[in-house]
C-alpha cells in the first residue's frame, strides 16, 4: 500500500512539474543556449541565486541528500507558482527570467533527488538544468574567488 500511494504521489508530481516548470525551464534553457558569451553570466547568477534561495539552511535542517534536493525543488516550484499567481510590476521581461529560473532550478534539484526516473523525458530535462546549474555554481565560484583575490590585491 505505501509504495503505491508514494507512486501515485510522485506521478502527481511529475504532471504538476509538467504543468508549472517545463515549459519556463525549457524556455530559459532555450535562451541560455541561444544568448552570447557576454549574456551568459546573466543566466548563471539568476540559476544560482534562486538555487541559494531555496536551499534549506542545513543548520536547521538534517537531511539526506536526495531529502535536501527535493526539499530544495519544492521550494523553487512554490516559488514558480507564487509568481505566476502574482501581478507582475516593472519589467515583465526581468520578471519571467527570474520565474524561468527558478523553475529550471527546480527541475534540477527534482532530477537530482531522482523523481524522474521513471519519465524519460523530464529526465533529460531535469539533466540538461543540473548542467546549466553546475556550470554556474562553477563560475559564480570562480567569479567570487578572483573578486576576493582584487580586494586582497593579490591579482
Amino acid at each position: 500500500m505505501f509504495s503505491w500511494t508514494k507512486s501515485n504521489h510522485l506521478r502527481k508530481s511529475i504532471r504538476e512539474d509538467k504543468r508549472h516548470l517545463k515549459g519556463r525551464a525549457l524556455r530559459f534553457l532555450r535562451s541560455y543556449l541561444s544568448a552570447d558569451p557576454n549574456q551568459k553570466h546573466q543566466f548563471y547568477e539568476a540559476v544560482q541565486g534562486a538555487s541559494d534561495a531555496c536551499r534549506p539552511d542545513i543548520r536547521d535542517v538534517i537531511l539526506d541528500s536526495p531529502e535536501m534536493a527535493a526539499s530544495t525543488a519544492n521550494l523553487a516550484s512554490k516559488v514558480v507558482i507564487r509568481r505566476e499567481k502574482g501581478v507582475a510590476k516593472g519589467d515583465l521581461a526581468t520578471a519571467e527570467f527570474i520565474t524561468d529560473a527558478y523553475a529550471t532550478v527546480a527541475l534540477a534539484f527534482r532530477r537530482a533527488a531522482g523523481a524522474y526516473n521513471s519519465d524519460p523525458k523530464m529526465q533529460q530535462l531535469g539533466t540538461a538544468a543540473v548542467h546549466l546549474l553546475t556550470i554556474a555554481t562553477s563560475f559564480m565560484t570562480a567569479r567570487q574567488a578572483d573578486n576576493m583575490h582584487e580586494e586582497a590585491g593579490l591579482s
